[in-house]
């Protein structure tokens, strides 16, 4: 008897992860491709393409092919999953099935443009799911309870806010700002304040490092600092400066409101009962950018509600999806 693999991917705007039933986790690659101007070949997908960012010469294109969480180039993107169900299964892609995550309003067009872009790569069958849902039950939060549990899951492209009640979602909004824009807004706080620029790859580093969503100056407190490289706006040449973090704090600002008006905005469209339990559990952050340092303290202060980041927020929405392509009969009905 011939048994079909199974395979779980989180198709995200920054990274891509790919888990393997029975195996776990088993590719975890920046989602960017690398191809040549005239013949869209593609050059070099994951790690490489990565490495190649705001390096290359003119005939040369590296692009995240995701943006704000959905397909912007199809061709490219197909090729990507195509490249990444080879790496993940050493070569041998003989149909597997596959679920992937989708932001959670997600359009038909959307839901159908990555359907086909899997059918393309070459699965069998097509099974999607929501992320929120996906980041739930990657948290181990009891989703199929009757009562309110809130997720918001920010990667690099979206930021998922979701009431989750029996296996539903109740109310949910996806907000397009997340990693991605965080690391505009440093690069525009850096020229704006600092003349100096910057490319993608310094911001987030300086966004690991000293980003901060919320600072709170107690006794003792000692302001965190780092040499920056870059070019000088106004004269053109290579220059290093040293930031602060209130500096870049005060540049996270204006994607860092858009996100929890958001999240406020969800909370005022959940049914009172439900409202009630979240005050008891308070909000569950996951994805990548959970792990912008005080980020659940910004969330708490300014919504009254006790926010805590789960474990290795980064792979929740792949543990989900993992979770849901091993039990498919049970999460059947919560899938599109």
């Amino acid at each position: 008897m011939f048994l079909r693999k199974k395979v779980g991917i989180d198709l995200g705007t920054a990274n891509t992860l790919v888990y393997l039933a029975n195996a776990g986790v088993v590719l975890n690659e920046p989602t960017v491709v690398a191809y040549s101007l005239e013949d869209r070949r593609i050059l070099a997908v994951g790690d490489d393409a990565k490495e190649m960012l705001g390096r290359t010469p003119g005939s040369i294109v590296t692009a995240r092919p995701m943006r704000d969480g959905v397909i912007a180039d199809y061709t490219t993107t197909s090729a990507m999953i195509a490249y990444f169900l080879k790496k993940a299964l050493k070569g041998k892609v003989f149909w597997p099935e596959v679920m992937i995550s989708i932001p959670g309003g997600a359009s038909q067009v959307e839901k159908r443009a990555v359907v086909a872009a899997c059918k393309q790569a070459g699965a069998s069958d097509v099974y999607l799911i929501e992320e929120p849902l996906a980041a739930a039950i990657g948290a181990k939060i009891p989703i199929s309870h009757a009562s309110g549990q809130m997720i918001v899951n920010s990667g690099g492209g979206t930021v998922e806010i979701a009431v989750i009640s029996l296996g539903q979602l109740v109310a949910y909004k996806t907000v397009r700002v997340a990693g991605t824009r965080l690391d505009e807004a440093i690069m525009n706080q850096l020229r704006k304040k600092h003349n100096l620029i910057v490319g993608e790859r310094t911001a987030e580093e300086v966004k690991i490092r000293i980003g901060s969503a919320f600072i709170e100056e107690h006794e003792g407190y000692k302001e965190r600092t780092m040499e920056v490289k870059g070019r000088d706006f106004q004269i053109g040449l290579p220059k290093i400066i040293e930031v602060g973090e209130k500096s870049i704090n005060e540049g996270l600002q204006k994607p860092l409101k858009q996100m929890l008006e958001g999240i406020k905005e969800v909370l005022s469209e959940t049914p009172p009962e439900l409202a009630a339990d979240i005050v008891d559990k308070g909000i569950v952050l996951s994805g990548g950018t959970a792990l912008l340092t005080n980020l659940d303290r910004f969330i708490t202060y300014y919504t009254g509600v006790a926010a805590f980041v789960v474990e290795d927020p980064l792979f929740c929405v792949i543990r989900g999806v993992g979770m849901g392509i091993e039990n498919l009969d049970r999460f059947r009905e919560a899938l599109k």
